[in-house]
């Protein structure tokens, strides 16, 4: 567990160091949490952990209350078989005294004993009181069933329901909340934290409730039975309320960050896979390696330590009810020896006793599982409470324009962009009228701006000043799912989804015919090579696309948007993995296709865009010319530079 730590993200310990000194410098932070006396605005003490134990209590319950029917009837009969597991020792209890003893049998087994039972004879009556707790059992697990299946299905409910919430949350968040999340987060969230938190309804209301019921019940009978024995066995609760401030509170905060560290491991890895063919270029296999092994590391050591605390808490158990139980067992033969107690009152005494602890030690052994379960419901519930994208205008966009009632007409008014935390604007008082049916062009350097005004475009961000109008409408007042349904987005760095040539296709009309995909295949010169593969349309091509080349997935991605047939078209160097011959023919195809639609293209290869109707040249963020091919060209500026640059370059290729 040596080496340079990998940049993991800890809640305590800096990136930096092997994952012994990370691993220290956390247990000190954890020290320091546990020393300091946070306080809010009103004086109350701050846990480490963001919710208390009664605010997630409550939002839990909040959670349940669709099924509130089958939790009436879970817990009715959970009830029903707690309460009848008492019975047995009872019947034990009179065994011992009336059957093995000299004791009357009691006047109210006597009156439910069938007439043809001989209550003389010892054996009789041994076999119906048998019988009667044979009875008793086989109602007690029949009932049980019951109310366990409706939990569990209550319970598997709300794990799919918590999954798919945390789904489309987590697919609705800002841009840059999702990249902050990474693919292995997000994934371990959804499945991982939003599915033990589903689970949580046994360790924090089912075992709780059945310990609640069986305690009270244990304890009545106990009252009856000697109440100097009750309040020896009484003093035994307190154990549950120590172990749990003492230990168990301070395991949830350590399962926060021992997730945060988790899901950064799998972001890291997930990332790796992703980026596959840039680790091996690069021979950087071992370093990958090394990196995920300290991670785990760090994770393992950290996992150590709630082990630690946890066993803490079932070993101070394991101590205490047998010595419990040996003092209960000499008080109370002390009590049959001197003629205060039968021999079947301590018997069903110390069963009971039994009864009585065996739920709370249950309860304290699974508390690492309920303080997981609780870590888990806390993050999903961070997950449920951030803000969706564009949470903050969401009531503003209302209108909600069908496809053949827009035009196209796109207007940048004064706008300014500058992504959040940051000073430096990327684009500075862009202002340009698109009339419906024109194609404009953005040309710039690396850096300029011309992906972040197609992502304004595409209302991927919303300008930090200005307005973007489509027909005169500012985009916010647009219903977002209404205005991206007008859009049709071919992007350099093509994402393609691990499925058949025909699912890519139509991904944006599911319901496209056959005939609709290959001929958005054939405008996209998609059909060439599509041709060629044994299994034509239905060929799976991995995920990314990986089975294909880079030409092909782009060719895939306009067959995408061809289908699609949108208003709007952003072409963000979608033909830069082309061939000369094949960006001919799809420049040709595409003519037809973005002839009525207003569409955005940015291309560093200024031959492709000679036919733009605006082309706007960006400069740190601000357009510094524009206008038509013809016309900048016979300027001396910056396109007109560019221009003779590139065509003195492709002759000096020749």
């Amino acid at each position: 567990m040596k080496g340079d730590e990998p940049r993991i993200t800890h809640e305590a310990a800096p990136r930096t160091g092997s994952s012994r000194a990370r691993f220290e410098r956390y247990r000190e932070e954890l020290a320091r949490r546990a020393r300091e006396k946070r306080v809010d605005a009103r004086g109350k003490p701050v846990s480490a952990r963001q919710r208390s134990f009664g605010a997630l209590f409550r939002a839990y319950l909040s959670l349940l209350r669709p099924y509130r029917a089958m939790l009436v009837v879970a817990f009715s009969a959970l009830a029903v078989a707690t309460a009848l597991a008492l019975v047995p020792p009872a019947g034990v209890k009179i065994a011992v005294d009336s059957v093995f003893g000299d004791i009357p049998l009691p006047e109210a087994l006597r009156q439910i004993a069938p007439s043809w039972i001989d209550l003389g004879d010892r054996g009789a009556v041994l076999a119906f009181i048998a019988g009667l707790t044979l009875l008793t059992v086989a109602v007690k697990v029949a009932v049980g069933l019951l109310g366990r299946s409706r939990a569990t299905v209550v319970a598997k409910k709300l794990q799919v329901s918590l999954r798919r919430r945390a789904f489309s949350k987590a697919i609705r968040l800002p841009l840059a909340r999702v990249h902050e999340l990474k693919a292995g987060g997000v994934a371990s969230l959804i499945r991982e934290d939003a599915g033990a938190a589903g689970e949580l309804l046994f360790g924090l209301l089912y075992n709780p409730f059945r310990a609640v019921i069986q305690l009270v019940g244990s304890l009545v009978i106990l009252a009856f039975t000697d109440w100097r024995l009750l309040v020896g066995a009484a003093v035994l609760l307190p154990m549950v309320w120590f172990s749990h401030r003492t230990w168990i509170g301070r395991i949830r905060p350590i399962y926060r960050d021992l997730k945060k560290v988790r899901d950064e491991i799998d972001g890291h890895a997930a990332e790796s896979f992703s980026g596959i063919r840039v680790v091996r270029g690069f021979a950087r296999e071992g370093a990958e390696s090394a990196r995920f092994t300290r991670g785990t590391n760090l994770q393992a050591r950290t996992e150590l330590l709630v082990w630690w605390w946890s066993r803490g808490v079932e070993i101070a158990w394991e101590l205490f009810i047998p010595a419990a139980t040996a003092a209960l067992l000499w008080y109370g033969g002390t009590q049959v020896v001197e003629g205060r107690l039968t021999a079947g009152d301590l018997v069903m005494f110390l069963t009971y006793v039994t009864l009585l602890l065996g739920p709370l030690e249950v309860l304290a052994n699974t508390a690492t599982s309920l303080q997981t379960g609780l870590a888990s419901l806390d993050r999903t519930l961070d997950l449920l409470a951030e803000k969706d994208e564009f949470a903050d205008t969401a009531a503003r966009g209302t209108a909600r324009p069908s496809p053949g009632s827009v035009r196209g007409a796109i207007a940048f008014e004064g706008v300014s962009f500058r992504y959040a935390g940051s000073d430096r604007a990327v684009l500075e008082g862009v202002s340009f009228e698109a009339p419906a049916g024109t194609m404009v062009a953005l040309v710039g350097h690396s850096g300029a701006g011309k992906t972040t005004l197609s992502n304004l475009v595409a209302r991927f961000h919303d300008p930090t000043e200005g307005r973007v109008t489509l027909d005169g409408v500012d985009l916010r007042d647009i219903e977002l799912a209404s205005y991206r349904r007008l859009l049709g987005i071919v992007e350099q760095d093509v994402f393609l989804f691990d499925g058949t040539i025909r699912e890519n296709i139509a991904y944006a009309r599911p319901d496209a015919t056959d005939a609709e995909i290959a001929r958005a295949a054939q405008v996209a010169r998609a059909d060439v090579f599509i041709a060629k593969l044994s299994e034509g349309y239905g060929t799976r091509i991995g995920e990314r696309g990986v089975k294909l080349s880079g030409g092909e997935r782009q060719r895939l991605a306009l067959a995408r948007a061809v289908l699609a047939d949108p208003r709007i078209l952003i072409l963000d160097e979608a033909t830069s993995n082309l061939d000369t011959e094949s960006e001919r023919h799809i420049q040709s195809a595409l003519a037809d296709i973005l002839r009525g639609r207003t569409s955005f293209v940015i291309a560093h290869r200024l031959s492709t865009i000679q036919e733009a109707d605006l082309i706007l040249v960006l400069e740190d963020g601000r357009v510094v010319e524009r206008g038509a091919h013809e016309e900048l060209t016979r300027t001396s500026g910056r396109y007109a530079t560019m221009v003779v640059l590139q065509t003195e370059t492709r002759r000096a290729k020749a």
